[in-house]
């Protein structure tokens, strides 16, 4: 099974017996909250709401929405907040958090906390569903958004980590496209050298449930006839449900030109703690915190 497009995604959420509980982390935002409650009407999240209850409420009333006062956690600062959240996951009060008002670094901390955190052993990467006019289903890119310069392993990690999201929205054995901007190995280009390495992983059965192929250039994986003109023939080829940037940079460029210039939609979150974690950035739209509490609620447990 694949999911085409985000309408789907949301039929399949809603298919669900009952809402997913999300905390959102200092939820005093007009973007944040709007997000959350057009989730809430659609039947895919119910609401806990922790921060300064006097500026939640005034932003509440500004767009017009209730919430129970027990749904309203009051707290000090932005630290309390994050620490609160997380609490309620080990209470399993929650089933994700969302970050509302607060910087990254600062909920982060919280979750990676060596003995309070959320933390699995795997490393933390970002997974993102794009959503592209002339692609056939969804397609995950990753990391653009939390590991800068992963090692090898590291690599090995991401995948893991977006194959296992997959599997968990119900696809079996996902293709996965490790980029580069060549396809044959050059020792002098390290991310091909990784891609290569990543595949060998994969045939011998350490990287399990998914087809690697790599090193293959953007082109190569989106189009089967650039494939088929330069003679390569890949299961991956037009057909790719992840692509793995070789770092942070790569993967921000490429995530923001789908979205800028070619009229992508994308819902992300962070893969790799207990709960799925919705990190939306400051410019984010509404419509793109909305559909990512839609993906985090499909993936979380």
């Amino acid at each position: 099974m694949v999911i085409k497009n985000f309408e789907e995604l949301i039929k399949k959420v809603q298919k669900s017996d009952s809402p997913k509980r999300v905390a959102v982390v200092a939820a005093q935002d007009e973007h944040t909250l709007q997000a959350v409650f057009k989730a809430r009407k659609d039947n895919i999240v119910e609401p806990l709401l922790i921060g300064n209850k006097t500026k939640i409420k005034e932003v509440l009333s500004y767009l017009n929405e209730n919430l129970d006062e027990d749904a309203i956690i009051n707290v000090e600062d932005d630290t309390a907040a994050a620490k609160k959240a997380v609490e309620l996951i080990h209470e399993n009060k929650a089933d994700f958090i969302m970050k509302g008002k607060i910087q990254t670094a600062d909920l982060l901390r919280e979750v990676v906390n060596k003995e309070k955190g959320l933390r699995t052993g795997r490393i933390m990467s970002h997974f993102v569903f794009n959503e592209i006019p002339n692609y056939h289903k969804l397609i995950v890119t990753t990391d653009g958004g939390m590991v800068m310069y992963p090692t090898l392993e590291e690599k090995k990690q991401i995948i893991e980590n977006a194959v296992d999201t997959l599997i968990a929205l119900g696809y079996e054995n996902p293709k996965v496209a490790v980029l580069a901007a060549v396809e044959k190995v050059n020792p002098k280009m390290p991310e091909s050298v990784d891609a290569a390495l990543l595949k060998e992983m994969n045939k011998n059965g350490e990287i399990k449930n998914c087809i690697v192929e790599g090193p293959i250039s953007y082109d190569l994986t989106m189009s089967k006839e650039s494939a088929e003109i330069k003679g390569y023939s890949s299961p991956v080829v037009g057909d790719a449900d992840v692509l793995v940037v070789p770092n942070i940079t790569a993967g921000n460029i490429l995530g923001k030109a789908l979205v800028y210039s070619a009229g992508a939609k994308m819902a992300g979150f962070i893969v790799g703690a207990q709960v799925p974690i919705v990190l939306t950035s400051r410019g984010s739209t509404a419509e793109e915190k909305y559909l990512s509490l839609v993906l985090s609620a499909a993936a979380a447990k």
